[in-house]
């Protein structure tokens, strides 16, 4: 669905207090945590703007996002 939020809260609501610890306790998690809300909200405008981008480079940016998320998981796991 295009313009669906994916933020880190939306997609592990059983791990926001842990998101939320982790995120004031260890720079790297913050960091990349902040990294991964902004791909997701590029991403977001794009697709609900129709923005001027070509397939290639959204399945990237979206690639991005998918391997942020999954190592963001990992350390919350």
């Amino acid at each position: 669905m295009l313009g669906e939020d994916h933020s880190l809260a939306k997609e592990f609501p059983e791990l926001l207090d842990k998101i939320t610890a982790l995120t004031g306790s260890d720079e790297k998690f913050a960091a990349d945590t902040k990294r991964y809300n902004a791909l997701d909200k590029e991403i977001r405008v794009l697709e609900l703007r129709g923005g001027p981008i070509d397939d290639e480079a959204m399945h990237q940016l979206k690639h991005d996002r998918a391997e942020l998320k999954d190592s963001l998981y990992h350390r919350l796991k």
